[in-house]
């Protein structure tokens, strides 16, 4: 299969951003149609920069040559289109968001009664439309953000209106998708978008210098 640079870029990286996965969702972490996903990750387990395993949990992965072929071309790429002090400037205003992001997810799932820590069994409508206004007012800092990282980086753009969507099914009732794994949650896709910027940057998490 002939596949181009940059699309094979994007499927490298949307598996490097899920770790372990199956083609459904790294198709969406990439921003490629799913049909093409599965020819470009069958390619790529071909020349040996991707594996599968297949079986009750089953799925694809980078083997270390990918990770080293993904680390080489992600900082090529950058460097190519003058866009470090872009992404640079955006990840430290993410940074500044973030703590306040996970505090929020900390309150979305457990509240205090009584003095106590306690699941947050999600039958205070008014608690919940407390938490999810401030989800909301974060996400309106957010966005200046993803566009200006959209802007530098056209793989960066879908992550705005992927937060938008689900804060959106949020703010419906679906509450879920506040905090959920496994599926594309706010959380999900915000610590999808902070693995990007690490990646993009060459941070490692256990690295990052925070406040």
């Amino acid at each position: 299969m002939t596949m181009s640079l940059d699309t094979r870029l994007l499927v490298l990286h949307g598996l490097r951003l899920k770790g372990f996965a199956g083609s459904d969702a790294v198709a969406e972490a990439a921003g490629v149609p799913a049909p093409e996903a599965v020819g470009l990750l069958e390619a790529l387990v071909a020349d040996g920069l991707v594996t599968h395993r297949s079986g009750k949990v089953s799925g694809f992965a980078l083997t270390g040559a990918g990770r080293e072929q993904h680390a080489t071309e992600l900082r090529a790429q950058l460097e190519a289109v003058g866009a470090r002090g872009a992404v640079q400037d955006a990840y430290s205003r993410f940074l500044g968001l973030n703590t306040e992001l996970l505090t929020i997810c900390t309150d979305w799932q457990l509240r205090e009664i009584d003095g106590r820590s306690a699941v947050n069994d999600h039958g205070d409508g008014v608690y919940d439309a407390g938490v999810i206004a401030r989800l909301s007012s974060l996400h309106g800092m957010a966005e200046p953000i993803c566009d200006d990282l959209g802007a530098a980086l056209a793989r960066f753009a879908p992550y705005g209106p992927r937060m938008a969507l689900a804060l959106h099914r949020v703010e419906a009732g679906e509450v879920d998708w506040f905090t959920k794994p496994m599926i594309a949650s706010y959380h999900t896709i915000w610590f999808e978008l902070h693995e990007d910027l690490l990646c993009t940057l060459g941070i490692e998490r256990g690295a990052e210098v925070v406040g």
